[in-house]
C-alpha cells in the first residue's frame, strides 16, 4: 500500500517550516559524524533533513557556510557545558574538580560526539573560516578558566584539557581516570 499523495495542507506546512534552517544545521552535523566533512555535500544534508536540495542554497549561500554554522554549534554546545561546570565552581579546588569532571566524562560522553571535534580541527587546518570557529571555542574556554586561574595558566589548562582528551578517546592504551586527574591536579594545583 503506497502513502497518500499530499494534500493541500500538508504542502503547505512543508512550505511553512520555520525551523528548516535548524533542522539543516542539525543534519549536517549528523552528516559530518557519520560521513566526516569530506561526505558532507548539499544533497547529502538535504536529504538527512529531508527537504529538498534546493533549501540547501536558499537558506546557505554555499557548504562552507553551513559547515561553519554546524561547527558553531557544536561548539557551542560543549562550551556551554564548560561555562556551566566552571561557573558553578566557588572555589579553586572545585574549579581542579570541574576541569577532572570535564575531561573524564563531559568531553567524553557520548552527548559530545568527539567525531565532530576532530573532524572541525582538521577542517580548520586548511579552512580560515573555520579556524575562526576554533579560535572562538578556545576563547570561551579560557574565558571560563579565568574565572579561577590566570590568562597564562588559563590557556595552557585550555591545551592541557584538549590534549587529555583527544588522548583519552583515540588512544588504545588510554589514561585511567585517576591518571587524567593526577596530571590535571599537578598543573593547577
Amino acid at each position: 500500500m503506497s502513502d497518500p499523495a499530499p494534500t493541500a495542507t500538508t504542502r503547505r506546512t512543508r512550505r511553512h517550516d520555520p525551523h528548516r534552517r535548524d533542522r539543516l544545521i542539525d543534519a549536517a552535523l549528523q552528516v559530518i559524524a557519520q560521513r566526516g566533512v569530506a561526505g558532507a555535500s548539499h544533497r547529502e544534508i538535504a536529504r538527512a533533513a529531508d527537504v529538498p536540495l534546493g533549501s540547501m542554497t536558499y537558506h546557505f549561500a554555499s557548504l562552507d557556510e553551513i559547515l561553519a554554522e554546524a561547527f558553531t554549534r557544536h561548539a557551542d554546545g560543549i562550551a556551554r557545558v564548560f561555562d556551566e561546570r566552571l561557573t558553578a565552581a566557588r572555589t579553586r579546588d572545585e574549579a581542579v574538580e570541574a576541569v577532572v569532571t570535564l575531561v573524564t566524562g563531559d568531553l567524553l560522553s557520548p552527548g559530545h560526539d568527539l567525531v565532530l571535534t576532530v573532524e572541525l580541527y582538521v577542517a580548520a587546518a586548511r579552512n580560515p573560516r573555520l579556524k575562526a570557529v576554533t579560535q572562538a571555542w578556545m576563547q570561551r574556554s579560557r574565558d571560563a578558566l579565568e574565572r579561577h586561574f590566570d590568562p597564562t595558566t588559563a590557556r595552557e589548562a585550555d591545551a592541557l584539557i584538549e590534549g587529555l582528551t583527544l588522548h583519552s578517546a583515540l588512544s588504545t592504551d588510554p589514561m585511567t581516570p585517576a591518571q587524567i586527574r593526577h596530571a590535571i591536579e599537578r598543573y593547577l594545583r
